[in-house]
């Protein structure tokens, strides 16, 4: 079906060294029809041929316009500026060159601005991790398809949205307000970007149509900025961009800056204390420079975090190092959080981080049961069970009285679950918590791989469902002990043989990559190869 909109819109394309990928980008924003006026590449000074090829698109296509830079900005906010200040169309819509738009996203979002006239239309974004095609909502529960927000300040969660991207913007709005992002190498310029439109306080219409493709190719040779954590500046640059957006957002709004912080404690924080990874000096020096920010928070945004990231900050602030138990950290700040035992106790009796660190865990007794950060272990019980231990924590999970457990194999890439069934929890001899042997049917679990569309090799997430005789519940993904992670080959009558390679997560949670057949099994040496070289890239 044709567009029906007057061409309104203007596409700003930012391009760096992105000859390969650039044309995909520009396909996907001429292809959504006459509302797309003019697409703006901006080439901000690239040396290998992105130049070249944004002009040779540019003879084919009139409403490509470009726009080459003569040096290097060193970032993506001059070249987003460069591209607003060319711009004629009565909206701006942002599209990085690595990126695409998915069919109809334009007439989505200029419907929705023009109905309710919205200087700010925002819309779906997945982030798409190639090569595997997986799927990851951004932001997923924020936003509810057909909402219009008055008020930045009415809706405090909107900070989580740091996204320029996956918005339309009414360029009257931008250039009255002089919003503009900031200049030269200024990484996360997303962030003081999207500060600047919620504190000019625009009403925001919002839409449920995907709008926004954000690829993510972890093994590339250049990775985006936002993976690019090889060192602690980037980190840095992280929380100067988040220091200025609340900054920026407190000016307008007090209660949308320290929703601002907030979210920096449950988000940002956690995000990269899970990265930690194992390097003594870089540990060292993140945690110092956490620490001097975290010094800044007034006691009142600390408070107002949830449990776990509250924790954390208790935590960092009470040491001027790393502790022993560095990696016990990263493993609680991890999603799904787990506290990993030992389980101590101060001086009052209650509970605390560890002995050598007795930072109080204030306000677990108000945790809800599915909040609570369990930690579920598994091994090998034979070739087709898992033995599991449930452990307690503070005595909170007894008093709701587990009395079942449940494993289920969740797609990686999407899809429904397949659910084991409920076996019942005994308490361990030694009288740590629970266990339970928990059997599983790989074949069946390959064969509604196939059934979802998955030919070659299948990623399976592992979780394990706790019912407690108190009516609550939780789910969490198991942490797989010494002795599980071995790939095994299994005679299958279906497929002949079935290849079945347990891995830890970033998380430390335990998942399962499925090749079955002889296609699957080639698929799954494809996919170790891949992550192979990406290793040795990354070094």
């Amino acid at each position: 079906m044709s567009s029906t909109i007057p061409p309104s819109v203007s596409v700003v394309v930012i391009a760096y060294n992105d000859a390969v990928l650039v044309g995909e980008a520009i396909a996907s924003a001429l292809a959504q029809g006459p509302a797309v006026a003019e697409v703006i590449a901006v080439n901000d000074a690239s040396a290998d041929g992105t130049g070249r090829v944004l002009d040779e698109l540019a003879a084919v296509h009139p409403r490509l316009k470009v726009v080459h830079r003569a040096e290097n900005s060193g970032g993506c906010g001059t070249p987003r500026n460069d591209g607003i200040a060319v711009a004629t169309s009565p909206y701006v819509l942002f599209l990085d060159s690595d990126d695409v738009l998915p069919p109809g996203a334009v007439d989505a979002l200029v419907r929705a601005a023009q109905e309710h006239r919205a200087p700010v239309t925002v819309g779906a974004c997945v982030r798409r991790e190639l090569p595997q095609y997986h799927d990851v909502p951004w932001v997923p529960g924020l936003y509810t398809p057909g909402d219009v927000i008055e008020r930045p300040a009415d809706r405090p969660e909107l900070v989580r949205d740091t996204l320029c991207v996956n918005k339309l913007y009414d360029r009257s709005f931008l250039e009255k307000h002089a919003i503009r992002f900031p200049d030269g190498r200024f990484v996360y310029e997303d962030f003081v970007f999207t500060a600047r439109v919620l504190a000019a306080e625009p009403r925001i219409a919002v839409i449920g149509e995907l709008v926004y493709v954000w690829h993510v190719r972890r093994s590339a040779a250049q990775v985006s900025i936002s993976l690019d954590r090889k060192d602690v500046g980037n980190w840095r640059s992280r929380i100067e961009a988040h220091r200025t957006a609340a900054r920026i957002i407190a000016e307008s709004s007090p209660e949308l800056g320290r929703a601002c912080q907030v979210k920096f404690l449950e988000y940002d924080l956690r995000m990269y204390l899970r990265e930690l990874g194992g390097d003594p000096g870089y540990q060292a020096a993140w945690w110092a420079l956490t620490r001097e920010y975290l010094a800044g928070f007034d006691e009142a945004v600390i408070e107002a975090a949830g449990a776990h990231a509250r924790w954390i900050v208790r935590v960092l602030l009470a040491t001027e190092a790393p502790p022993a138990d560095v990696e016990r950290l990263t493993r609680f700040a991890a999603e799904p959080p787990r506290l990993l035992p030992p389980y101590a106790t101060g001086p009052d009796g209650g509970p605390v981080w560890s002995e050598e660190l007795p930072v109080g865990l204030d306000r677990l007794a108000e945790l809800a049961v599915d909040e609570l950060p369990v930690t579920i272990d598994a091994e090998p019980a034979g070739a087709a069970a898992l033995r599991i231990r449930v452990r307690d924590l503070y005595g909170r999970l007894a008093a709701a009285g587990p009395q079942t457990a449940r494993l289920s194999f969740v797609p990686r890439s999407g899809g429904e679950p397949v659910l084991g069934r409920p076996v019942e929890l005994r308490p361990a001899a030694d009288g740590e918590g629970w266990t339970a042997e928990l059997p599983f049917h790989l074949t069946a679990v390959a064969a509604a791989g196939r059934r979802q569309g998955r030919r070659g090799m299948q990623a399976w997430g592992v979780q394990i469902g706790v019912e407690c005789r108190d009516g609550s519940s939780l789910v969490t993904s198991p942490r797989p002990l010494p002795g599980l992670l071995h790939r095994r080959a299994l005679p299958s009558s279906r497929y002949g043989v079935l290849l079945a390679q347990p891995f830890r997560t970033g998380g430390g949670s335990l998942a399962l990559r499925l090749a079955p057949g002889a296609a699957g099994a080639l698929s799954l040496v494809r996919s170790r190869l891949h992550r192979a070289k990406a290793g040795r890239g990354a070094q």
